[in-house]
C-alpha cells in the first residue's frame, strides 16, 4: 500500500503514470488534472479538444458522473462483461466537454481486471483518463516489458508502475451509443458475450 500511495500521490500532483491494466500497459493521469492532459495530449502529438482517451473506472457506479443514463438492457451488458478487457463507448453527459474543452459527445470507458490499476483508482478516489502506449514498431505495436517501458519513457512521465510482462491485445472496444452494441475493434474481450 506504500507503494500504491506514492503512486496515488504523484496522480495527485498532476503526474502522468504508466501502469499495467488487464490487456496492454497504459498511460494515465487524474481525471481532475487538466494539466497532465495536456502534457499527455503533447506527448501524443495532439490537441485535447481532439483526443479520444478513456476513462478507467473503478466500478460501474463510477460511470454515471461521465455518461447519460444507461438503461437496464446495457447495465446488464456492461455488469456482465466488467471489470474486463473491454472499452465501452457510452453517451457522454455535461461534464465530458468540460474536462477536454470541446463538444465531445461520446467516452470510453473501461473497469479492467487488474488489481493493480483497481487500488490505485480506489486510492485516488476518482478515475484515470488514459490511452494505451504504442510504439513505432509494426511488429511489436504494444510494448509488454517494463524494463523496456522504462528505457523509452522514464525522462517523459513522472512514474512507471511495474506490473510485469502486459499483453499484446488491447481491448476489445464496443460501441454502446446505438440501438444495439456494434463492436468496434476486436480484442482481449470475448465477443460472444454480445451475441
Amino acid at each position: 500500500m506504500r507503494k500504491i500511495q506514492h503512486v496515488v500521490d504523484c496522480l495527485r500532483d498532476d503526474g502522468i503514470v504508466i501502469y499495467p491494466t488487464d490487456t496492454v500497459y497504459a498511460m494515465g493521469c487524474d481525471i481532475r488534472s487538466k494539466k497532465a492532459l495536456e502534457r499527455i495530449c503533447k506527448l501524443k502529438g495532439i490537441k485535447p479538444e481532439k483526443s479520444n482517451l478513456s476513462i478507467i473506472c473503478r466500478d460501474l457506479s463510477q460511470l454515471s458522473e461521465y455518461t447519460m443514463q444507461i438503461d437496464n438492457s446495457l447495465f446488464r451488458t456492461l455488469k456482465k462483461a466488467l471489470p474486463g478487457a473491454y472499452t465501452f463507448i457510452l453517451k457522454a453527459n455535461n461534464n465530458v466537454p468540460k474536462l477536454f474543452k470541446n463538444n465531445k459527445r461520446t467516452i470510453g470507458i473501461r473497469v479492467p481486471d487488474n488489481n493493480i490499476v483497481q487500488t490505485i483508482i480506489a486510492e485516488l478516489g476518482n478515475p484515470i483518463l488514459t490511452t494505451s502506449l504504442k510504439t513505432d514498431d509494426d511488429i511489436l505495436e504494444y510494448p509488454t516489458d517494463p524494463i523496456d517501458i522504462r528505457q523509452e519513457y522514464e525522462k517523459i512521465v513522472d512514474m512507471i508502475v511495474d506490473g510485469g510482462i502486459g499483453g499484446l491485445t488491447p481491448s476489445t472496444v464496443v460501441d454502446c451509443t446505438g440501438y444495439e452494441p456494434e463492436i468496434v475493434r476486436e480484442g482481449a474481450g470475448d465477443t460472444d458475450i454480445f451475441l
